[in-house]
Protein backbone atom coordinates (compact mmCIF):
# COMPACT_ATOMS: atom_id res chain seq x y z
CA UNK A 1 0.00 0.00 0.00
CA UNK A 2 1.26 3.21 -0.86
CA UNK A 3 2.69 5.73 1.84
CA UNK A 4 1.19 9.83 1.71
CA UNK A 5 2.92 12.18 2.26
CA UNK A 6 0.41 14.29 4.56
CA UNK A 7 0.95 17.22 7.06
CA UNK A 8 2.34 15.56 10.51
CA UNK A 9 -0.45 17.34 12.13
CA UNK A 10 -2.88 14.87 10.80
CA UNK A 11 -0.90 11.99 12.42
CA UNK A 12 -0.80 10.78 15.80
CA UNK A 13 1.36 9.06 18.84
CA UNK A 14 -1.50 7.18 19.65
CA UNK A 15 -3.72 5.48 16.49
CA UNK A 16 -1.11 5.18 14.55
CA UNK A 17 1.41 2.86 17.20
CA UNK A 18 -2.45 0.95 17.11
CA UNK A 19 -2.64 0.79 13.77
CA UNK A 20 1.02 -0.33 13.00
CA UNK A 21 0.81 -2.94 14.96
CA UNK A 22 -2.35 -4.91 13.92
CA UNK A 23 -1.05 -4.34 10.48
CA UNK A 24 2.14 -5.87 11.38
CA UNK A 25 0.19 -8.77 13.35
CA UNK A 26 -2.21 -8.81 10.79
CA UNK A 27 -0.99 -8.28 7.03
CA UNK A 28 -3.61 -9.84 4.70
CA UNK A 29 -6.74 -7.99 7.08
CA UNK A 30 -7.89 -11.63 8.11
CA UNK A 31 -8.78 -10.40 11.79
CA UNK A 32 -11.52 -8.06 12.21
CA UNK A 33 -11.49 -8.36 16.12
CA UNK A 34 -10.89 -5.30 18.08
CA UNK A 35 -8.25 -4.19 20.28
CA UNK A 36 -8.57 -3.30 23.49
CA UNK A 37 -6.69 -0.47 25.27
CA UNK A 38 -7.54 -1.20 29.19
CA UNK A 39 -6.42 1.47 31.74
CA UNK A 40 -7.95 1.60 35.33
CA UNK A 41 -10.80 3.50 34.84
CA UNK A 42 -12.09 2.99 31.20
CA UNK A 43 -11.04 0.19 28.22
CA UNK A 44 -11.16 1.47 24.82
CA UNK A 45 -12.28 -0.65 22.21
CA UNK A 46 -10.61 0.57 18.98
CA UNK A 47 -11.70 -1.48 15.36
CA UNK A 48 -9.38 -2.94 13.16
CA UNK A 49 -9.98 -0.36 10.52
CA UNK A 50 -11.13 3.33 10.69
CA UNK A 51 -10.24 6.73 9.75
CA UNK A 52 -8.08 8.03 6.75
CA UNK A 53 -8.73 5.97 3.57
CA UNK A 54 -6.91 5.40 0.32
CA UNK A 55 -8.61 7.83 -1.32
CA UNK A 56 -8.53 10.12 1.38
CA UNK A 57 -5.26 10.42 1.85
CA UNK A 58 -4.82 10.66 -1.40
CA UNK A 59 -6.50 13.55 -2.07
CA UNK A 60 -4.57 15.88 1.06
CA UNK A 61 -1.70 14.78 -0.43
CA UNK A 62 -2.41 16.34 -3.79
CA UNK A 63 -4.13 19.51 -2.39
CA UNK A 64 -0.70 20.69 -0.04
CA UNK A 65 1.35 19.71 -3.06
CA UNK A 66 -0.87 22.15 -5.03
CA UNK A 67 -0.32 24.37 -1.94
CA UNK A 68 3.18 24.25 -2.14
CA UNK A 69 4.08 23.83 -5.69
CA UNK A 70 2.48 26.81 -6.80
CA UNK A 71 2.81 29.92 -4.02
CA UNK A 72 1.98 32.82 -6.23
CA UNK A 73 -1.05 31.17 -8.04
CA UNK A 74 -5.10 31.10 -6.91
CA UNK A 75 -6.25 27.72 -6.09
CA UNK A 76 -9.65 26.87 -6.05
CA UNK A 77 -10.83 23.68 -4.30
CA UNK A 78 -14.13 22.64 -6.65
CA UNK A 79 -15.97 22.02 -3.13
CA UNK A 80 -15.71 20.55 0.22
CA UNK A 81 -12.04 18.47 -0.42
CA UNK A 82 -13.60 15.85 2.30
CA UNK A 83 -16.56 15.91 4.56
CA UNK A 84 -14.33 16.90 7.68
CA UNK A 85 -14.15 20.00 9.13
CA UNK A 86 -11.15 20.69 10.03
CA UNK A 87 -9.62 19.39 7.09
CA UNK A 88 -11.22 22.05 4.66
CA UNK A 89 -10.76 24.66 7.52
CA UNK A 90 -6.90 24.07 7.37
CA UNK A 91 -6.94 24.55 3.57
CA UNK A 92 -8.71 27.63 3.49
CA UNK A 93 -6.33 29.08 6.36
CA UNK A 94 -3.52 28.00 3.60
CA UNK A 95 -5.20 30.40 0.87
CA UNK A 96 -7.60 27.37 -0.77
CA UNK A 97 -10.86 28.84 -1.67
CA UNK A 98 -14.20 26.69 -2.58
CA UNK A 99 -16.19 27.99 -5.83
CA UNK A 100 -19.44 25.87 -4.42
CA UNK A 101 -20.96 24.48 -1.02
CA UNK A 102 -21.25 20.58 -1.31
CA UNK A 103 -24.78 20.77 -2.37
CA UNK A 104 -23.94 22.86 -5.64
CA UNK A 105 -25.00 26.34 -4.58
CA UNK A 106 -21.94 28.67 -6.18
CA UNK A 107 -19.90 30.71 -3.90
CA UNK A 108 -16.95 32.23 -6.77
CA UNK A 109 -18.71 32.80 -10.48
CA UNK A 110 -16.77 30.20 -13.02
CA UNK A 111 -15.85 33.28 -14.73
CA UNK A 112 -13.52 35.02 -12.52
CA UNK A 113 -11.23 32.00 -12.64
CA UNK A 114 -8.76 32.31 -15.32
CA UNK A 115 -6.16 30.07 -17.09
CA UNK A 116 -3.45 30.82 -14.31
CA UNK A 117 -5.40 29.40 -11.76
CA UNK A 118 -5.53 26.21 -10.62
CA UNK A 119 -8.22 24.07 -9.62
CA UNK A 120 -9.08 20.86 -7.45
CA UNK A 121 -11.09 18.59 -8.01
CA UNK A 122 -12.44 16.78 -4.50
CA UNK A 123 -12.53 13.31 -3.83
CA UNK A 124 -15.83 12.83 -5.06
CA UNK A 125 -15.28 13.35 -8.28
CA UNK A 126 -17.82 15.87 -10.32
CA UNK A 127 -20.18 16.01 -13.01
CA UNK A 128 -18.93 15.87 -16.54
CA UNK A 129 -21.13 19.56 -17.71
CA UNK A 130 -19.01 20.68 -14.44
CA UNK A 131 -15.73 19.51 -15.70
CA UNK A 132 -16.60 20.83 -18.96
CA UNK A 133 -16.74 24.27 -17.45
CA UNK A 134 -13.62 24.38 -15.80
CA UNK A 135 -11.58 23.38 -18.51
CA UNK A 136 -13.31 26.14 -20.49
CA UNK A 137 -11.87 28.50 -18.42
CA UNK A 138 -7.75 26.98 -19.12
CA UNK A 139 -7.17 26.74 -15.76
CA UNK A 140 -5.44 23.70 -14.62
CA UNK A 141 -8.13 21.08 -13.40
CA UNK A 142 -5.71 18.34 -14.16
CA UNK A 143 -2.71 17.96 -12.11
CA UNK A 144 -4.31 18.18 -8.93
CA UNK A 145 -7.22 16.51 -9.74
CA UNK A 146 -8.03 13.97 -6.55
CA UNK A 147 -10.99 12.11 -7.60
CA UNK A 148 -10.79 8.70 -5.53
CA UNK A 149 -9.68 5.74 -7.71
CA UNK A 150 -12.41 3.75 -6.22
CA UNK A 151 -14.97 6.20 -7.65
CA UNK A 152 -13.96 6.00 -10.65
CA UNK A 153 -13.85 2.54 -10.69
CA UNK A 154 -17.59 2.77 -10.43
CA UNK A 155 -17.57 5.15 -13.48
CA UNK A 156 -15.71 2.94 -15.95
CA UNK A 157 -18.00 -0.12 -14.47
CA UNK A 158 -20.74 1.77 -15.45
CA UNK A 159 -19.88 2.96 -18.38
CA UNK A 160 -18.93 -0.74 -19.68
CA UNK A 161 -22.60 -1.96 -18.11
CA UNK A 162 -23.98 0.79 -20.76
CA UNK A 163 -22.23 -0.17 -23.56
CA UNK A 164 -23.88 -3.66 -23.03
CA UNK A 165 -27.30 -2.61 -22.61
CA UNK A 166 -27.53 -2.62 -19.14
CA UNK A 167 -28.95 0.43 -17.11
CA UNK A 168 -27.65 1.65 -13.82
CA UNK A 169 -29.10 1.42 -10.83
CA UNK A 170 -27.31 3.54 -8.06
CA UNK A 171 -27.99 2.91 -4.49
CA UNK A 172 -27.12 6.27 -2.70
CA UNK A 173 -28.09 9.52 -2.05
CA UNK A 174 -29.06 11.79 -5.30
CA UNK A 175 -28.11 14.84 -3.68
CA UNK A 176 -24.52 14.19 -2.65
CA UNK A 177 -21.92 15.50 -4.71
CA UNK A 178 -20.48 11.81 -5.45
CA UNK A 179 -23.60 10.52 -6.78
CA UNK A 180 -24.75 13.37 -8.54
CA UNK A 181 -21.52 12.61 -10.34
CA UNK A 182 -21.81 8.99 -11.17
CA UNK A 183 -25.20 9.86 -12.49
CA UNK A 184 -23.35 12.32 -15.14
CA UNK A 185 -20.81 9.54 -15.77
CA UNK A 186 -23.45 6.47 -16.30
CA UNK A 187 -25.91 8.89 -18.01
CA UNK A 188 -23.37 9.30 -20.96
CA UNK A 189 -23.71 5.26 -21.83
CA UNK A 190 -26.93 4.27 -19.85
CA UNK A 191 -30.21 5.13 -18.57
CA UNK A 192 -29.95 5.69 -15.24
CA UNK A 193 -31.86 5.41 -11.42
CA UNK A 194 -31.04 5.90 -7.79
CA UNK A 195 -32.63 4.96 -4.67
CA UNK A 196 -31.56 5.43 -1.81
CA UNK A 197 -32.96 2.06 0.47
CA UNK A 198 -34.75 -1.25 0.13
CA UNK A 199 -37.59 0.45 0.87
CA UNK A 200 -37.48 2.49 -2.39
CA UNK A 201 -35.55 -1.21 -4.42
CA UNK A 202 -39.13 -3.29 -3.28
CA UNK A 203 -40.90 -0.22 -4.91
CA UNK A 204 -38.59 -0.54 -7.82
CA UNK A 205 -39.26 -4.73 -7.75
CA UNK A 206 -42.84 -3.83 -8.12
CA UNK A 207 -42.38 -1.84 -11.18
CA UNK A 208 -40.63 -4.44 -12.53
CA UNK A 209 -43.28 -7.31 -11.67
CA UNK A 210 -45.86 -5.11 -13.06
CA UNK A 211 -47.44 -4.72 -9.77
CA UNK A 212 -46.88 -0.87 -10.12
CA UNK A 213 -47.61 1.12 -13.41
CA UNK A 214 -44.98 3.50 -14.85
CA UNK A 215 -46.85 6.66 -13.90
CA UNK A 216 -46.62 5.57 -10.27
CA UNK A 217 -42.44 4.98 -11.21
CA UNK A 218 -42.19 8.68 -12.07
CA UNK A 219 -44.44 9.68 -8.84
CA UNK A 220 -42.18 7.26 -6.67
CA UNK A 221 -38.56 8.48 -7.78
CA UNK A 222 -38.96 11.64 -9.39
CA UNK A 223 -35.86 13.72 -9.90
CA UNK A 224 -33.94 10.35 -9.34
CA UNK A 225 -33.87 9.15 -13.04
CA UNK A 226 -32.21 10.38 -16.53
CA UNK A 227 -33.98 11.85 -18.97
CA UNK A 228 -35.91 9.89 -21.38
CA UNK A 229 -35.92 6.58 -18.65
CA UNK A 230 -38.78 4.80 -19.68
CA UNK A 231 -39.71 1.64 -17.46
CA UNK A 232 -40.92 -0.42 -19.46
CA UNK A 233 -37.93 -0.74 -21.72
CA UNK A 234 -35.22 0.19 -19.03
CA UNK A 235 -35.21 -2.25 -16.80
CA UNK A 236 -34.65 -5.71 -18.91
CA UNK A 237 -30.92 -5.27 -17.44
CA UNK A 238 -29.66 -3.76 -15.13
CA UNK A 239 -26.69 -3.32 -13.01
CA UNK A 240 -26.56 -1.76 -9.31
CA UNK A 241 -23.49 -0.09 -8.38
CA UNK A 242 -23.40 2.53 -5.47
CA UNK A 243 -21.95 5.42 -3.76
CA UNK A 244 -19.16 3.95 -2.20
CA UNK A 245 -19.76 6.12 1.15
CA UNK A 246 -23.21 3.80 1.76
CA UNK A 247 -23.48 1.23 3.64
CA UNK A 248 -21.95 -1.91 2.09
CA UNK A 249 -24.47 -4.56 3.41
CA UNK A 250 -27.30 -2.47 2.31
CA UNK A 251 -25.96 -2.37 -1.41
CA UNK A 252 -25.99 -6.30 -0.96
CA UNK A 253 -29.19 -6.42 0.00
CA UNK A 254 -30.79 -4.25 -2.29
CA UNK A 255 -28.84 -6.42 -5.30
CA UNK A 256 -30.14 -9.87 -3.65
CA UNK A 257 -33.72 -8.36 -3.40
CA UNK A 258 -33.71 -7.41 -7.08
CA UNK A 259 -31.59 -10.38 -8.66
CA UNK A 260 -34.11 -12.60 -6.48
CA UNK A 261 -37.35 -10.26 -8.45
CA UNK A 262 -35.44 -11.23 -11.90
CA UNK A 263 -35.48 -14.53 -11.34
CA UNK A 264 -38.83 -14.61 -10.42
CA UNK A 265 -39.34 -13.32 -13.59
CA UNK A 266 -37.54 -14.80 -15.85
CA UNK A 267 -35.84 -17.52 -14.30
CA UNK A 268 -32.29 -19.26 -12.74
CA UNK A 269 -30.79 -19.99 -15.93
CA UNK A 270 -32.01 -15.86 -17.56
CA UNK A 271 -30.46 -14.23 -14.65
CA UNK A 272 -27.05 -13.48 -16.50
CA UNK A 273 -29.17 -11.73 -19.40
CA UNK A 274 -31.02 -9.42 -16.80
CA UNK A 275 -28.79 -8.57 -14.06
CA UNK A 276 -24.82 -7.86 -13.85
CA UNK A 277 -22.59 -9.27 -11.42
CA UNK A 278 -21.29 -6.16 -9.52
CA UNK A 279 -19.54 -6.87 -6.41
CA UNK A 280 -16.65 -5.68 -7.62
CA UNK A 281 -17.35 -2.23 -7.27
CA UNK A 282 -17.77 -2.20 -3.48
CA UNK A 283 -15.27 -0.28 -2.19
CA UNK A 284 -12.49 -1.86 -0.05
CA UNK A 285 -11.95 0.36 2.60
CA UNK A 286 -16.21 1.19 3.62
CA UNK A 287 -16.22 -2.35 3.67
CA UNK A 288 -13.94 -2.96 5.96
CA UNK A 289 -14.84 -0.19 7.88
CA UNK A 290 -18.69 -1.33 8.36
CA UNK A 291 -17.22 -4.79 8.87
CA UNK A 292 -14.57 -3.57 11.65
CA UNK A 293 -18.06 -1.62 13.42
CA UNK A 294 -20.15 -4.87 13.66
CA UNK A 295 -17.36 -6.32 15.23
CA UNK A 296 -17.11 -3.45 17.51
CA UNK A 297 -20.57 -4.34 18.65
CA UNK A 298 -20.17 -7.96 19.20
CA UNK A 299 -17.34 -6.71 21.85
CA UNK A 300 -20.40 -5.24 23.82
CA UNK A 301 -19.25 -2.23 24.85
CA UNK A 302 -21.09 0.34 27.24
CA UNK A 303 -21.10 3.19 25.07
CA UNK A 304 -19.76 4.45 21.59
CA UNK A 305 -18.45 7.37 20.28
CA UNK A 306 -18.05 7.95 16.48
CA UNK A 307 -16.31 10.87 15.33
CA UNK A 308 -16.62 13.03 12.09
CA UNK A 309 -18.10 15.53 10.09
CA UNK A 310 -21.51 15.59 10.32
CA UNK A 311 -22.49 16.09 6.64
CA UNK A 312 -20.28 12.67 6.32
CA UNK A 313 -22.04 10.03 4.52
CA UNK A 314 -19.92 7.25 5.85
CA UNK A 315 -19.35 8.20 9.54
CA UNK A 316 -23.78 9.00 9.56
CA UNK A 317 -23.10 4.94 8.93
CA UNK A 318 -21.19 3.78 11.46
CA UNK A 319 -23.50 5.74 14.16
CA UNK A 320 -26.35 3.93 12.24
CA UNK A 321 -24.53 0.52 13.30
CA UNK A 322 -23.94 1.08 16.62
CA UNK A 323 -26.39 3.11 18.26
CA UNK A 324 -28.67 -0.14 17.53
CA UNK A 325 -27.02 -1.71 20.44
CA UNK A 326 -25.61 0.83 22.52
CA UNK A 327 -25.98 4.37 23.65
CA UNK A 328 -23.83 6.52 20.66
CA UNK A 329 -22.34 9.88 20.48
CA UNK A 330 -21.42 11.13 17.34
CA UNK A 331 -19.22 14.27 17.74
CA UNK A 332 -16.76 16.22 15.72
CA UNK A 333 -13.79 16.19 17.88
CA UNK A 334 -12.90 16.51 21.76
CA UNK A 335 -14.44 20.11 22.17
CA UNK A 336 -17.98 18.36 21.79
CA UNK A 337 -17.17 16.99 24.96
CA UNK A 338 -18.45 19.05 27.32
CA UNK A 339 -17.70 17.19 31.09
CA UNK A 340 -17.86 13.84 32.26
CA UNK A 341 -21.51 14.44 32.54
CA UNK A 342 -22.61 15.99 29.33
CA UNK A 343 -21.58 15.87 25.63
CA UNK A 344 -22.84 17.81 22.31
CA UNK A 345 -24.26 14.54 19.81
CA UNK A 346 -25.08 15.40 16.42
CA UNK A 347 -28.51 13.55 16.04
CA UNK A 348 -28.33 11.85 12.54
CA UNK A 349 -32.39 11.56 12.18
CA UNK A 350 -33.33 14.81 13.54
CA UNK A 351 -30.39 16.12 11.53
CA UNK A 352 -29.29 18.51 14.77
CA UNK A 353 -26.85 18.51 17.99
CA UNK A 354 -28.31 17.51 20.92
CA UNK A 355 -26.77 18.49 24.27
CA UNK A 356 -27.05 14.64 26.49
CA UNK A 357 -25.98 12.89 29.34
CA UNK A 358 -22.61 10.99 28.58
CA UNK A 359 -20.34 9.45 31.30
CA UNK A 360 -22.40 6.03 32.91
CA UNK A 361 -20.56 4.96 36.71
CA UNK A 362 -19.27 1.94 35.16
CA UNK A 363 -15.94 0.94 36.39
CA UNK A 364 -13.88 0.33 34.26
CA UNK A 365 -15.80 1.76 31.43
CA UNK A 366 -16.20 0.09 28.04
CA UNK A 367 -15.78 2.79 25.45
CA UNK A 368 -16.18 1.89 21.70
CA UNK A 369 -13.89 4.54 19.62
CA UNK A 370 -13.99 4.94 15.87
CA UNK A 371 -14.34 7.62 13.35
CA UNK A 372 -14.99 8.18 9.43
CA UNK A 373 -13.00 7.92 6.66
CA UNK A 374 -12.36 11.47 6.54
CA UNK A 375 -11.10 12.15 10.07
CA UNK A 376 -7.72 12.41 11.32
CA UNK A 377 -6.25 10.14 13.68
CA UNK A 378 -5.08 12.78 15.63
CA UNK A 379 -8.60 14.25 15.82
CA UNK A 380 -9.33 10.66 17.61
CA UNK A 381 -6.07 10.92 20.04
CA UNK A 382 -7.46 14.43 21.24
CA UNK A 383 -11.20 12.41 22.36
CA UNK A 384 -9.36 9.88 23.76
CA UNK A 385 -7.09 11.92 25.74
CA UNK A 386 -9.81 14.75 27.11
CA UNK A 387 -11.48 11.00 28.15
CA UNK A 388 -8.79 10.04 30.13
CA UNK A 389 -8.38 13.48 31.77
CA UNK A 390 -11.90 13.73 32.93
CA UNK A 391 -11.84 10.87 34.24
CA UNK A 392 -8.32 11.02 36.43
CA UNK A 393 -6.96 8.13 34.47
CA UNK A 394 -3.62 6.88 37.01
CA UNK A 395 -1.65 4.85 34.10
CA UNK A 396 0.06 5.98 31.44
CA UNK A 397 -0.92 5.69 27.39
CA UNK A 398 2.41 4.53 27.04
CA UNK A 399 2.44 1.88 29.81
CA UNK A 400 -0.92 0.85 28.24
CA UNK A 401 0.02 0.80 24.84
CA UNK A 402 2.76 -1.76 25.81
CA UNK A 403 0.11 -4.34 26.33
CA UNK A 404 -2.61 -3.50 24.52
CA UNK A 405 -4.99 -6.33 23.40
Amino acid sequence: MKQFEIPSFYRSPIISKVKARRKLEDPRKQNFQPTVLSFTTVEFIIPRHFGFCYGVENAIEKSYKAITENPNKNIFLLSQMIHNPDVNDDLISNGVRFLQTPEGTQLIPFEQITSDDIVIIPAFGTTLEIEEKLKATGANIASYNTTCPFVEKVWNRSQKLGELDHSIVIHGKHSHEETRATVSHSNRTAPTLVIKDLQEAEWLGQVIKGTLSSDDFYKIFEGKYSAGFDPKRDLKRIGVVNQTTMLASETQAITDYLRAVYIDQYGEEEIRNHMADTRDTLCYATNDNQTSTYALVDAKPDIAIVIGGHNSSNTTHLVEILEQSMPTFFIQGASDILSREAISSFEIHEKKLQKRAFLPSIDPLRIAITSGASCPDSVVDQVMTKLLMLMKEPKSIEEVLQHAE
